[in-house]
């Protein structure tokens, strides 16, 4: 099978396309016909060393996120048959990973009805970051909560979840996704001079908590009407008046600095079947960007990295 491969770390550059042995599914586990794979900023962290003293030898493969037809079954896997249609993580230890023309998968649900592989494979990473973010800011319905970065993978679930709980949500975004935002219940304002004055406009009194979910701590890319350099944690806590009312998604170092939460996600995708329910509701969604093909990583890679996707980025097989 054609699989996505890196024997050294570094830059993306490192990953080579390669024939290699289909992977065999283990006690519990599947094996899918994968038709996507989603990319994440976590995909180049670990080509480039990230978890390196904590996971077997190279050569490893790309792509924790994954969408396909079940094509074989691991002892005592249950639930699931030949031929049906799944989604989630993908195993990131072994010689192959999700981005590959089969994978295994330990945790799954079925992808929903009217939902596309491209769509499910969207989803994994960023619904289960906003719905813990969200439980560890422990927002409450009725609360105002202002996500910051709304128009990020992470962002745009956590709107949507937010909504989903009776959360009132002011939304920062740039031009790309702020009517998608506002279509679906967020009041939306951009980034840059004046935003915090425009939010507290919004809010007709303090916000009640913050969520930062832009990939870089608050540094929007220039293009896409950035905030000022050094991130936008200060503004956060100044809107909502106290540090322990904003927590990010990202920005550790200025966290740990200024006192605000974190979020650390453990990957453990204990709520596949409700992402899956929600999704086929229509209610849990990831904006689709651009989808490539396995030779295309560089490309990808190139577009990923520059922060400016303006949503989801795909491998389709």
């Amino acid at each position: 099978m054609k699989a996505l491969q890196f024997d050294r770390f570094g830059s993306p550059d490192v990953i080579v396309l390669r024939d290699v042995p289909k992977p065999e599914p283990g006690p519990g586990q599947i094996r899918i016909a994968v038709r996507a794979c989603g990319l994440t900023p976590a995909d180049w962290a670990v080509v480039d060393g990230l978890l390196a003293d904590q996971l077997p030898p190279l050569p490893r493969g790309l792509g924790f996120e994954v969408a396909g037809t079940v094509d074989a079954l691991g002892e005592g896997a249950t639930g699931v048959e030949i031929g049906d249609g799944v989604f989630g993580p993908a195993p990131f230890d072994g010689p192959t990973a999700g981005a590959a023309e089969y994978a295994l998968m330990s945790a799954w649900a079925r992808i929903p009805q009217g939902v596309t592989a491209e769509q499910a494979a969207a989803l994994p990473v960023a619904a289960e970051t906003a719905w813990h973010a969200l439980d560890d800011l422990g927002v409450q319905p009725g609360e105002l909560l202002l996500v910051h970065g709304a128009g990020s993978t992470v962002g745009e679930a956590a709107v949507r979840l937010a909504l989903r709980r009776g959360i009132r949500v002011i939304a920062t975004s740039g031009p790309t996704r702020a009517a998608a935002l506002e279509e679906i219940g967020a009041q939306v304002t951009g980034y840059g001079d004046g935003m915090a004055e425009r939010v507290a406009s919004l809010a007709a009194g303090r916000v009640d908590r913050a969520l930062d979910t832009a990939p870089t701590g608050g540094r929007i890319d220039r293009t896409d009407q950035a905030s000022p350099a050094g991130g936008s944690l200060p503004t956060l806590i100044g809107l909502t008046g106290a540090p322990d009312r904003v927590l990010t998604v990202s920005d550790f170092a200025a966290a740990a600095e200024l006192g605000t939460r974190i979020t650390q996600i453990d990957l453990r995708y204990d709520l596949m079947d409700e992402f899956a329910r929600l999704a086929g509701e229509g209610i849990l969604a990831v904006s689709v960007a651009r989808t490539y093909t396995l030779d295309q990583i560089q490309e990808a890679a190139e577009l990923s990295q520059s922060r400016r996707s303006g949503g989801k980025l795909i491998l389709a097989l």
